[in-house]
């Protein structure tokens, strides 16, 4: 395993902590045969099955990302046989359906999900605050007040103008 990143290193934390989650996830998928399966893939998929197929504008709000990382997520799954894309009644708008073989995997998939929650419960349970409701604080309290003001206000100069 990697160094740990230091404690004042938190974005680099952060993405450490993501790739050992994800690799983790990606490596169940690997050991079922999915080896281009990715563990980004699971909520835009989660949500067209509920929903159908949608516009990647309405893709990317149900599932919490912007357009631009839906956008790059649904190009990935579209790679992987995954999604296709058809034109919406707008020219610009794509509308993202769900392949043959995505419908396949979804037993995989939706067993994988329900055991990584289940893992995930069970991880919560050896931390002082479950994962999910740290982050949930993390951006509320950034959404109150922005990092940016905060590191201003810790005294770092203007920028010149």
């Amino acid at each position: 395993m990697t160094e740990v990143p230091d404690r004042e290193a938190v974005g680099t934390l952060l993405r450490h902590v993501l790739e050992v989650l994800d690799g983790d996830v990606a490596t169940v998928y690997a050991e079922r045969g999915l080896a281009d399966y990715r563990p980004r893939f699971s909520p835009p998929l989660r949500v067209l099955v509920a929903d159908g197929p949608l516009p990647i504008r309405d893709l990317a709000r149900r599932v919490g990302v912007t357009h631009s990382a839906a956008s790059q997520t649904v190009a990935q799954m579209a790679r992987a046989g995954l999604v296709e894309l058809t034109r919406g009644a707008d020219a610009r708008q794509r509308i993202v359906h769900l392949t043959d073989r995505a419908r396949e995997l979804l037993p995989v998939i939706e067993a994988e999900w329900t055991a990584t929650t289940a893992a995930m419960r069970e991880l919560d349970a050896e931390l002082p605050v479950p994962l999910a409701d740290l982050l949930h604080a993390v951006l509320a309290a950034v959404g109150r007040r922005p990092l940016r003001q905060r590191i201003a206000d810790a005294g770092l100069p203007p920028p010149p103008t």
